[in-house]
């Protein structure tokens, strides 16, 4: 069954990525080249290069900061909606006890 699932490779750590981009904005040799050099795909380059420029306001686009930072306010806005949900509950439970009875 281990067989069968696709293996996810581990990130390149940023400065190693940093350089690769840096070697291929030179444009010294063409971009297969400096992908084949480095041991990684021309795919992965593109999309290094890509990155890159987003970060470095070349391109339009989301930089990793704002990125981490969109995750962030979507994961406390998840829990604040839950904290709502509870507190709705517990207003309409509580109110249910101080309805005059029949």
């Amino acid at each position: 069954m281990l067989e069968s699932m696709s293996v996810v490779p581990k990130p390149y750590p940023r400065e190693f990525r940093d350089d690769v981009v840096a070697v291929a904005r030179q444009r010294q040799v063409p971009l297969k080249q400096v992908a084949n050099d480095f041991g990684i795909s021309e795919t992965c380059l593109a999309n290094w290069m890509r990155a890159a420029d987003v970060e470095d306001g070349k391109r339009p686009g989301m930089t990793q900061d704002e990125s981490v930072e969109l995750r962030e306010l979507r994961k406390r806005n998840r829990l604040l909606e839950q904290e709502n949900e509870v507190l709705r509950k517990a207003a309409a439970y509580l109110a249910q006890g101080n309805l005059p009875r029949k």
